[in-house]
């Protein structure tokens, strides 16, 4: 934010992707609620042993709005500015729905790989472990809807199938960083998480027990 925050002026636009919402509680403290719109970016990517982006499935998209739900001029001048850029790009009215079903996801299949520190696929294949991946899905469905954000049945049923697939390869990023020894988001998918679901009381043991794993994890990290 130091980095970037003289070139802010009254008309800019800040467009975060990041996971979670705790980013936007900080820039809007600091450059005000009309500069910061929402934004959910959706692609699957690591980097690599050389430093290399690489991407893992062939989908990209950027899915931004005004998180009052408005559809506003300088809204659509980005719309029509990011068309045609080589991604999926699309103007929602629902935001702030978006960035939480996106968030339910994340803490969802981040708690349950790097607790079981497993693909859902060997989740799935233990006795029991199917039933524990649904149990922490709903867990982060129940904070999701106490703070006004439900999710729909249609996302609500294909995260599910996702979290149960047999055989499935699917992991997550917090995960994938975990393996490698590099440093994860806990704070940001699942400690903000946990905040929001305790002042609302929200009981979330299963997502409660991955986060202090991983900030166990963490802790032993050298530090920079």
């Amino acid at each position: 934010m130091n980095d970037f925050a003289a070139a802010v002026g009254p008309e800019t636009m800040i467009f975060p992707v990041l996971n979670g919402m705790r980013h936007i509680d900080i820039l809007t403290k600091r450059f005000g609620e009309h500069a910061v719109i929402g934004g959910v970016c959706l692609v699957a990517a690591e980097i690599d042993h050389q430093g290399r982006i690489v991407q893992l499935a062939d989908f990209q998209r950027l899915v931004y709005g005004e998180r009052n739900g408005e559809t506003t001029p300088r809204l659509k001048a980005l719309d029509a500015t990011l068309q045609g850029a080589g991604f999926d790009a699309r103007l929602s009215p629902e935001i702030m729905q978006a960035m939480w079903e996106k968030w339910v996801q994340l803490a969802s299949l981040g708690a349950i790989t790097c607790l079981m520190r497993g693909t859902i696929g060997e989740i799935v294949a233990a006795p029991g472990g199917a039933e524990l991946s649904i149990d922490v899905l709903n867990e982060s469905v129940a904070v999701a809807t106490a703070c006004g954000y439900k999710p729909s049945e249609k996302v609500l049923s294909r995260h599910a199938a996702a979290m149960i697939a047999p055989g499935s390869s699917l992991t997550s990023s917090m995960y994938r960083d975990l393996r490698n020894g590099a440093s994860v988001e806990v704070d940001h998918i699942l400690g903000d998480f946990i905040e929001r679901s305790s002042a609302r009381g929200v009981v979330t043991p299963l997502l409660k027990a991955a986060f202090v794993n991983l900030r166990i994890y963490q802790n032993r990290l050298p530090k920079d």
